[in-house]
């Protein structure tokens, strides 16, 4: 492993009712909560090829089934997401993996289509750039990356809305701080998405 990456996985425990909540109409409680530990597993298969230090951030907290599974099945440190809302839970993990490592990632398992290619695209682009970030269709990012801590970035955020890359963007740019962008890819969040990824309702 390269000491100097780390990818900080967020996940939420697949808990009916709680686990992809805006899915809940469409699959219902339990098929919503089944399709979050598809993705979990999936996106915990794609992060450990990436050649960077992997970390798996737990909401509510790490002692879920599906997260002693990801202990014993891969080579990570699981943490709990401490913070109010998203962004606060960002910056903290954010944080403390600057203060360890020279390059961070974060990603979160809503992104079907992200590969180890984009990961190390990602890492790559923090050679030259101060940030990295990953578009999503719907106005959000599915990654973001750092080489040094800026709290700015998680502030103010309309977090969950189509605004969360304009702003995201507008952030970076008033820290100074240059940033490279990856391909734009869709997330999994809402019913009318199901339709791009066929292949996670059929397991």
């Amino acid at each position: 492993m390269n000491r100097s990456e780390v990818l900080l996985l967020f996940a939420k425990a697949p808990l009916p009712g709680q686990a992809k909540t805006r899915l809940i109409p469409a699959l219902g409680a339990e098929g919503a909560a089944a399709l979050q530990q598809r993705l979990l597993r999936r996106s915990l298969l794609m992060a450990s090829g990436c050649g960077a230090d992997l970390q798996l951030w737990c909401s509510p907290d790490t002692d879920h089934s599906a997260f002693v599974e990801a202990r014993q099945a891969h080579e990570l440190v699981c943490h709990a997401q401490r913070g109010k809302d998203l962004g606060q839970r960002m910056a903290h993990a954010m944080d403390q993996a600057l203060r360890q490592y020279r390059k961070a990632v974060l990603i979160g398992t809503d992104c079907p289509g992200l590969s180890v290619a984009d990961v190390r695209q990602a890492f790559d682009l923090l050679q030259d750039h101060a940030a990295v970030i990953g578009p999503a269709a719907d106005g959000g990012y599915y990654l973001i990356g750092l080489h040094h801590f800026e709290a700015s970035l998680f502030q103010g955020i309309d977090w969950g809305s189509e605004r969360v890359l304009d702003q995201s963007c507008q952030r970076l740019r008033q820290a100074g701080m240059d940033y490279g962008t990856l391909t734009t890819r869709r997330d999994l969040d809402r019913p009318e998405d199901l339709t791009w990824f066929p292949e996670l309702l059929d397991d």
